[in-house]
């Protein structure tokens, strides 16, 4: 990832926050992942119109005493992950919000 990419959530989850983690469960293969304090933010900040630089910049080095470019490399790192197992779509351009919808559940 060198250029700004936006993120959405998958459609195929259920999630859960549960205090400052969070819990996801792919609806494809029903494997459980569960996001640390940190991953959570992004989590929470994927809307489909914020590219992940923007969710770092803004949520992230905000929160946390962390430098940007150590940030936006564990966060690609993550987001890489995340599209890899299906949770996460990314594309080079924003992403309209029917493809962001999630099931939460309460």
């Amino acid at each position: 990832m060198n250029s700004k990419h936006y993120l959405a959530r998958s459609t195929a989850i259920a999630a859960r926050a549960l205090g400052d983690e969070t819990m996801i469960m792919s609806a494809t293969d029903s494997t459980l992942f569960t996001l640390n304090e940190v991953a959570t933010v992004i989590w929470g900040s994927v809307d489909g119109a914020t590219p992940l630089e923007d969710i770092v910049a803004n949520e992230i080095c905000t929160q946390y005493d962390v430098a940007f470019k150590a940030a936006l490399e564990d966060a690609q790192v993550l987001v890489e992950a995340l599209v890899g197992h299906g949770l996460l779509i990314v594309s080079d351009k924003p992403i309209g919000q029917a493809a962001s919808m999630v099931t939460e559940t309460a």
